[in-house]
């Protein structure tokens, strides 16, 4: 299957064509915020409406492009909009024309309350804990936030290694929206072979809570049809930085099905149905799996929706369902 031969199912129409990386926001007013990666990587983008259908058609808005040179003008990545502090950010990852995989994560700031329409102000590159000599000195990317407890976490993948570099999942505080108030902690290494198909990965974490409970999917391994989604979960009550605490499936939650015409899953978010008691995965997806060249820059990861479904011991279940 092939870009210009592939099987159309009941399962694998899109959303959202075209945006990898989707990242879903329901607001305190009920509405709902759409980003995700443009396939040319150069602009950060967003819509919104006051229902999820509403979202496929609303206009889309840049706010945001990419520098002519140095930092921040390649690899505009992973988008994701939060409101912090009774403010509006987003954070998101950019390299370096002159250093390509020089990829670092970065803040934009609202200056107002409505994200499509007032300005935004870059606030420069995710500050490290001071007495934190490791964080963003490789390529790291894929930020999100979470509250617990009145204190917001902040989980990002970062690269390590010397010759093989290997993408882990790292967990810290925050002490504002743009600075870290701990040091890295490790949550993630790849360390089964689901994970190291082409490319040692742990990234894409988001975060789920359910039932004291709190879920953190993650995606594994390289861009193509290996791409999957893994998780691990950890009570809410315990220290989210010990490590220890948090316990990691052995295999895949949601991964490539070839009869549903779905490849490459991963890279979710999660929100709320109108309803405010479903939770939903937004998830990007290919149709096929033949791919010409690096599947990185194939434009045709579509963004997807499932329900998410609950088991009888609360664990979060993934399973493709038919598009309405």
């Amino acid at each position: 299957m092939n870009q210009n031969n592939y099987k159309k199912t009941s399962y694998n129409q899109p959303f959202i064509e075209q945006r990898a990386d989707p990242y879903m926001y329901k607001h305190t007013d009920g509405m709902y915020y759409f980003t995700g990666s443009v396939p040319e990587y150069d602009r950060i983008v967003l819509r919104g409406s006051k229902s999820i259908e509403g979202l496929k058609d609303a206009e889309e808005h840049t706010l945001w492009k990419k520098h002519e040179q140095g930092p921040q003008s390649i690899h505009i990545w992973a988008p994701e909009l939060h409101y912090l502090y009774g403010e509006w950010y987003i954070y998101y990852a950019a390299g370096d024309a002159a250093d390509v995989w020089a990829i670092r994560p970065y803040v934009l700031h609202c200056k107002g309350q409505n994200p499509l329409e007032d300005e935004w102000e870059e606030m420069g590159m995710m500050q490290a804990e001071d007495g934190d000599d490791f964080s963003f000195h490789a390529f790291s990317l894929d930020a999100t936030v979470f509250e617990n407890k009145g204190e917001y976490y902040w989980i990002w993948a970062e690269k390590t290694g010397v010759g093989k570099q290997i993408s882990n999942l790292y967990i810290g505080k925050l002490a504002a929206p743009n600075k870290l108030a701990t040091v890295q902690v490790l949550l993630t290494t790849p360390d089964y072979d689901w994970e190291r198909v082409d490319f040692w990965v742990n990234e894409g974490p988001a975060v789920l809570k359910h039932d004291g409970k709190i879920f953190l999917t993650f995606s594994a391994s390289a861009t193509g049809a290996c791409y999957c989604m893994g998780m691990m979960y950890v009570d809410e009550e315990a220290d989210l930085l010990d490590p220890h605490m948090w316990t990691k499936l052995r295999n895949p939650v949601l991964k490539t099905d070839e009869e549903k015409g779905i490849y490459g899953p991963g890279h979710n978010s999660f929100v709320k149905a109108e309803d405010g008691v479903t939770d939903l995965c937004i998830y990007h997806a290919r149709q096929y799996d033949e791919i010409v060249g690096d599947p990185l820059y194939d434009p045709n990861r579509h963004a997807m929706i499932m329900k998410v479904e609950y088991d009888e011991c609360g664990m979060p279940v993934f399973r493709y369902g038919k598009c309405e």
